[in-house]
């Protein structure tokens, strides 16, 4: 791992542990999905910032593009992924590529997929035939914005990078990309990973409000499949080596140790070069998935393992399943970190968000952004249940509810999260 890389993970570590406020969850639409709560051995794979039309490096495929030799690989195992892909980078100059082995190997000022002046070699663009090879595959395409321009600031590691000024950009952005795939291929995009995962905007907002947006849920990953990072050995052998190790032995490690370990996770993976301008991940995945399969693993779309459960607490186990399913198709019951948290009291802003349009509650909040910018996260839910009657003027949304609508809800008095959408009669 580069000393760049290594003290910018350090850096967010601190600043996460002793400046930055613990994150608080909301309920909300968009909702950042890591895992999934199943007991069976199912899990999901996804790969970052293609397609890549150039060959893998070294090419030991007969100058094979990296796209195809993951494709191939995947078929050859039964496996399904998400494929995150890019638009065009072409647009990102001037630039000039910083030093091999740094954040900054692709770019200084912007990031260019595969490489610096190979902006033609990567993104949907500019490889129609493997956008076509990836869909009648049945794998998955997300989002991973057009331009791959970072959403916000992001001082540690990518400090020097441009980045976009906030919501209206951003939504611009990845309605470029999402139009591309509807219109050239009829595919309509359903999840987005942001550019190195920055979702704190200049204008207040954040990812999820871009998400809001666009009816997308946030890809995020829980186990990092470790092909991007680059091995310090001098010699360009043995540091392969010990990058397409890094990639296996932890996947086997934590097999032997939980066999069940990867039940309901997504896999991180990266579909171009490391920062070392290697492909670890076109020798690697195989043995990849030939662990997991050792072990009963099916490897599936992010898509795909969401229906087996949308939730990372609540399984097909849960009795109340099948209906939280349905509500959340249409209403804001979970909250931003994908847990319903149903033992847990239900506030009056939790049910506002559970009663109001989602256009409203979407609409009042990004207006008040726009002018304070700021708002609380159920602010536009509840002033508009408010306004319509269905809940006090004087109620706060930090209150815990005492009572229910009658005209929503059957009779409880219990007003646990799971008591209250039991009792939801739409």
């Amino acid at each position: 791992m580069s000393l760049i890389v290594k003290l910018g993970k350090k850096g967010k570590r601190i600043v996460k542990k002793f400046i930055t406020p613990v994150e608080k969850h909301t309920v909300g639409y968009t909702r950042r999905i890591e895992r999934v709560k199943t007991s069976k051995r199912i899990c999901a794979m996804t790969f970052d910032d293609g397609p890549m039309g150039m060959p893998a490096s070294p090419d030991r495929f007969d100058g094979k593009p990296l796209t195809d030799v993951l494709l191939d690989t995947m078929k050859e195992y039964g496996a399904r992924g998400s494929f995150d892909v890019i638009g065009d980078t072409s647009a990102n100059y001037p630039d000039k590529a910083g030093k091999i082995g740094s954040a900054a190997w692709g770019g200084i000022k912007f990031d260019h997929y595969p490489d610096i002046h190979c902006d033609d070699k990567g993104g949907a663009e500019h490889n129609d035939r493997l956008i076509r090879r990836i869909l009648e595959e049945g794998h998955e395409i997300t989002n991973h914005s057009y331009r791959h321009l970072i959403f916000g600031k992001k001082p540690f590691v990518y400090g020097a990078r441009e980045h976009l000024n906030g919501l209206d950009d951003a939504v611009a952005d990845l309605n470029r990309l999402h139009q591309l795939l509807k219109t050239k291929y009829d595919y309509t995009m359903t999840l987005s990973r942001p550019p190195h995962y920055v979702d704190k905007m200049p204008d207040g907002f954040t990812s999820y409000d871009a998400y809001d947006a666009m009816n997308y849920q946030y890809m995020a990953a829980s186990f990092d499949g470790a092909g991007w990072l680059p091995s310090t050995h001098t010699d360009p052998e043995q540091a392969l080596q010990a990058e397409v190790q890094a990639m296996i032995d932890p996947i086997r490690h934590a097999l032997e140790k939980d066999p069940d370990f990867f039940c309901g996770q997504i896999i991180f993976q990266k579909d171009g070069y490391n920062m070392a301008k290697r492909t670890p991940v076109a020798f690697a995945l195989g043995e990849q998935l030939k662990v997991l399969q050792e072990y009963g693993y099916q490897v599936v779309s992010v898509r795909e393992l969401m229906e087996e459960s949308p939730f990372a607490d609540v399984g097909r186990d849960d009795p109340l399943f099948e209906k939280l399913v349905e509500l959340a198709k249409e209403h804001a019951i979970v909250f931003s970190d994908n847990h319903l948290r149903l033992d847990d009291k239900m506030t009056i802003g939790e049910l506002a968000m559970l009663l109001a349009p989602k256009k409203e509650a979407i609409s009042r909040r990004v207006a008040k952004i726009r002018k304070n910018k700021k708002a609380g996260a159920y602010d536009g839910a509840l002033s508009w249940c408010q306004e319509n009657g269905i809940l006090p003027t004087s109620a706060k949304a930090e209150q815990f509810v005492e009572s229910l609508p009658e005209a929503y809800f059957e009779q409880t008095n219990d007003f646990t999260r799971r008591s209250v959408y039991a009792a939801y009669k739409k």
